[in-house]
């Protein structure tokens, strides 16, 4: 072998283990995780965007977009007596609240001891889910379109269920009214407690604010 020849092996790297055969391909990413209520920005906050935020600055006379009172969460809170005694009653009723919400809902305890109800402090008596963001424009909307027209003798909601800084409380007798609930896949019928918390100042603000949005108070 010639001296060149020599040389140029000397002075190439040494091949790595397994190089000769095919290179692995890398690895896919994994796919990025979904949005809770998905891209597509729900139906009630572009309303909210477009017509409802002009709509408020020409009746009430705002001086900018930000003054506009808006919609901060919305607490769906369902009691459970019976839990105290039958755990498996909270079951159904996690069901239902996370098939109505869409969101897993924590569960309720007493915080004190009441002996006239036989009832011990961290006994859990209900279910809560608290919604933001996109899930609570969609329960809105599903809300006041779907579920309350479903409502016997509907005649609209009380315009005096506000609590006198903004925001809103409404009661439902029962969980049927909402279409995701399978008719026999209940075990009781339980109501409910919506409540609506604003940022508004006033329940004047705030009514307007919910009209706006479809709430259809009694006249």
């Amino acid at each position: 072998m010639a001296k060149a020849e020599k040389a140029q092996i000397a002075k190439a790297p040494p091949k790595a283990a397994g190089k000769d055969k095919a290179a692995p391909k890398e690895a896919a990413a994994p796919p990025s995780r979904p949005k809770a209520a998905g891209k597509v920005p729900p139906r009630l906050f572009e309303r909210f965007r477009k017509v409802v935020i002009p709509a408020l600055i020409r009746e009430r006379g705002y001086a900018n977009p930000f003054q506009v009172p808006r919609v901060e969460k919305v607490v769906v809170n369902m009691g459970v007596g019976e839990g105290k005694d039958n755990a498996k009653v909270l079951d159904f009723a996690t069901a239902d609240l996370t098939a109505i919400t869409g969101q897993r809902p924590v569960i309720t305890r007493a915080k004190k001891s009441i002996a006239n109800f036989k009832l011990r402090a961290g006994v859990p008596i209900g279910a809560k889910v608290t919604l933001r963001g996109a899930r609570m424009y969609e329960f809105l909307d599903r809300l006041v379109n779907v579920a309350l027209p479903r409502v016997r003798d509907f005649r609209g909601v009380s315009p005096k269920a506000f609590d006198g800084r903004g925001n809103f409380a409404l009661g439902l007798k029962e969980q049927l009214i909402f279409p995701e609930i399978v008719y026999d896949k209940v075990d009781k019928m339980r109501g409910m407690d919506v409540i609506v918390v604003t940022s508004a100042r006033t329940d004047e603000e705030a009514k307007a604010l919910l009209t706006q949005l479809g709430m259809p108070f009694r006249e």
